[in-house]
């Protein structure tokens, strides 16, 4: 590992895998005379490997890298520099991508569109370890977090409620069936079909098939499903 001195400029890492954005951030970064890009990191493998080898002040992460987040790639340069800040610029503007970043110890979270001087206001302040995310906003975040979860617990109750078979006619509507077509294919009663769906509609508080469907769906996704399975293209 390598001595690190006590002064000099802020030594910046960027850990960002569009190599034209990479070039921006870093071109932006070093015109500060307090300020010098030491590296730059497409993946979160790179980002600790590089973070192990010289010294990061503050790391500006990409919130989605081709081997993981950014998220994984703080965790990754703290294990080597424990007291690198870290900073996200993101186009991933989602309460979830904040939030994850606010539980990774971040210093910031910018969007993309955010202007060169913010950029380089916030890794200075970082630098001086200051907290960019005012009180509002994370009390905002985590206001609409806990709504989230109380929303999720709420249709997982609701379907939870629904009878064998009840769940079975709303799978037939999630395929398109419409009443007949169940009473077919379960070879009971038209009007019986219908009872079924009334309650399935009025258990899961939808107006409609389409919106009982679309509540069901999101009863059964995982939490955190977005950070796994959405990468927005930045």
């Amino acid at each position: 590992m390598t001595t690190e001195p006590d002064s000099g400029p802020v030594q910046v890492l960027i850990v960002e895998d569009h190599q034209v954005v990479a070039e921006g951030l870093s071109a932006l970064l070093d015109e500060h005379p307090g300020l010098h890009v030491q590296g730059w990191a497409p993946t979160v493998a790179d980002a600790t490997r590089s973070a192990e080898q010289e010294r990061v002040d503050v790391a500006v992460l990409d919130f989605w890298l081709p081997d993981g987040s950014g998220v994984d790639a703080a965790a990754g340069i703290r294990q080597h520099r424990p007291e690198a800040a870290v900073v996200f610029v993101s186009a991933d503007d989602s309460d979830q991508a904040m939030i994850a970043a606010i539980e990774a110890g971040a210093s910031g979270y910018l969007i993309k569109t955010a202007s060169g001087e913010e950029i380089v206001e916030a890794v200075l302040r970082a630098s001086a370890g200051e907290m960019l995310i005012p009180a509002s906003k994370l009390h905002e975040l985590l206001t609409r977090s806990r709504e989230a979860t109380r929303e999720r617990s709420g249709r997982a109750q609701a379907l939870a409620s629904l009878t064998t078979r009840e769940r079975e006619i709303l799978a037939m509507m999630s395929k398109g069936l419409d009443n007949r077509e169940i009473s077919t294919r379960l070879n009971i009663a038209y009007p019986t079909v219908r009872s079924h769906v009334r309650k399935v509609l009025e258990k899961l508080g939808a107006r409609s098939k389409l919106e009982a469907v679309v509540k069901a769906a999101a009863a059964e996704e995982p939490e955190g499903a977005h950070l796994e399975d959405e990468s927005p293209a930045d």
